[in-house]
C-alpha cells in the first residue's frame, strides 16, 4: 500500500511578503487568534495574565479540566512553550498555537504556560530570549492559583515551535545562567520542535528545498536578518547558529545542568539538517539526547493537529522520564 499523501496547509503565508515600513517595523495582516477558555465543560481551561505591562508581554495559562487539584505529591509537569513566527509573526494566542498548547496539556497531562514575546524588528534579539527569563521569575514568585495547585515546580520542561524552539534553547541557556536564583524551578529537558537555525554556510536541506512553498530559504534569511541584533556580522551568530562559533561551550553548559534534550524535524523541511546538526553536537558533547525525525513538512503538527499524534507520544514519554 503506498503512503499517504502529507498535504500541506493552505493559508495566507506571512513568510512570502514580509514586508518592512519606513519606520523599520514589519506590516502584519489580522490573524486568527482564539479568546482564552473558560468553558468548564471543555477539556482544558486557559487564561491569560499579565507578565510586564512596560514590554506588553502576558502568558496564557492551560491546565487540564479535572475535577479536583491533583494532590501535592502528583502534581502535573510545567512545559514552558513558545510560539514560532521567525520571532517576526504570531502571538501567543494565534488560533494554530492555541490548539496546540490545548493538545499538549489534554495528550500529556500537564500544565502549559505560553508566552507572548516580543517581536522582532521592533524588539530584536534577545529581547524575546529576556522575555523567557522574566516568564520564569513569574511562575516561581506567582501566587496564582492554577501555578500553586497544579504546577510541579520541580519537573519544567522548555519547549517552543520553529522560532520558539530556538527560544527554548536560548532561554535554556539563560535559565541556567541564573539558575540559583530560580529556585524551587527546575528544568529538566529541553523540546526542540522543528528549531528554526541557520548559518552562514547552506545545509543540504536549505539547497535542497530553496523554493519550499511554506518557508523558502529567501524567507529564512529575511527573518533573521530582522531579528538578529544590529551589525551582525552574518547568520553565524550565536543566536541562529547553535553549532558555530561557541556552541560547544554552550552544550557543555546542558550536559552540567544535566538537562535531556528532544530534537525534532520532518525531512521535507529547509530547517532539518540545521536541526539535525544541533542533535549531533549535542549528543557528541555527552548531552541525553533524543530526536524524532520523520515525513512532512515545516512544523506540520501545529497546521495540522491530524497529524500530532507521534510528536505527543514522543513528547509524554520524554518528560515522564524524571531522574
Amino acid at each position: 500500500m503506498a503512503p499517504e499523501k502529507i498535504v500541506r496547509p493552505v493559508f495566507d503565508n506571512p513568510f512570502l511578503h514580509i514586508t518592512v515600513n519606513p519606520d523599520g517595523t514589519v506590516k502584519r495582516c489580522p490573524e486568527l487568534r482564539n479568546p482564552a477558555n473558560s468553558d468548564r465543560n471543555s477539556t482544558v481551561l486557559s487564561k491569560d495574565v499579565t507578565l510586564d505591562p512596560s514590554k506588553k508581554t502576558w502568558l496564557r495559562l492551560y491546565i487540564p479540566n479535572l475535577a479536583t487539584p491533583p494532590p501535592s505529591t502528583a502534581k502535573l509537569p510545567l512545559i514552558f512553550y513558545y510560539h514560532g513566527g521567525g520571532f517576526i509573526f504570531c502571538n501567543a494566542d494565534t488560533s494554530v498555537y492555541d490548539v496546540f498548547c490545548k493538545g499538549l496539556v489534554e495528550k500529556l497531562g500537564a500544565m502549559v504556560v505560553s508566552l507572548d514575546y516580543r517581536l522582532a524588528p521592533e524588539h530584536r534579539l534577545p529581547a524575546a530570549y529576556e522575555d523567557a527569563v522574566d516568564g520564569f521569575f513569574w511562575v516561581k514568585n506567582t501566587e496564582d492559583e492554577w501555578v500553586t495547585k497544579y504546577a510541579d515546580l520541580s519537573n519544567c520542561f522548555l519547549s517552543g515551535t520553529s522560532a520558539g524552539g530556538n527560544l527554548a534553547y536560548h532561554a535554556g541557556l539563560r535559565f541556567a545562567a541564573v539558575s540559583g536564583d530560580l529556585n524551587p524551578l527546575r528544568v529538566r529537558g529541553l523540546i526542540l520542535h522543528h528549531p528554526n537555525f541557520s548559518g552562514a554556510k547552506r545545509t543540504g536541506s536549505e539547497e535542497k528545498l530553496a523554493n519550499d512553498p511554506l518557508l523558502p530559504l529567501y524567507a529564512i534569511d529575511q527573518m533573521f536578518d530582522l531579528s538578529l541584533p544590529e551589525g551582525a556580522a552574518d547568520h553565524d551568530h550565536e543566536y541562529s547558529n547553535p553549532v558555530a562559533n561557541g556552541g560547544s561551550k554552550n552544550a557543555d553548559l546542558i550536559k552540567r545542568m544535566g538537562w535531556r534534550v528532544l530534537v525534532t524535524g520532518c525531512f521535507d523541511d529547509p530547517l532539518v539538517d540545521a536541526g539535525l546538526d544541533c542533535a549531533k553536537m549535542l549528543e557528541g558533547e555527552g548531552v541525553e539526547t533524543a530526536t524524532l525525525f520523520g515525513d512532512g513538512y515545516h512544523a506540520m503538527e501545529v497546521f495540522d493537529p491530524a497529524m500530532s499524534g507521534p510528536l505527543y507520544d514522543a513528547i509524554k514519554s520524554f518528560i515522564r522520564i524524571v531522574d
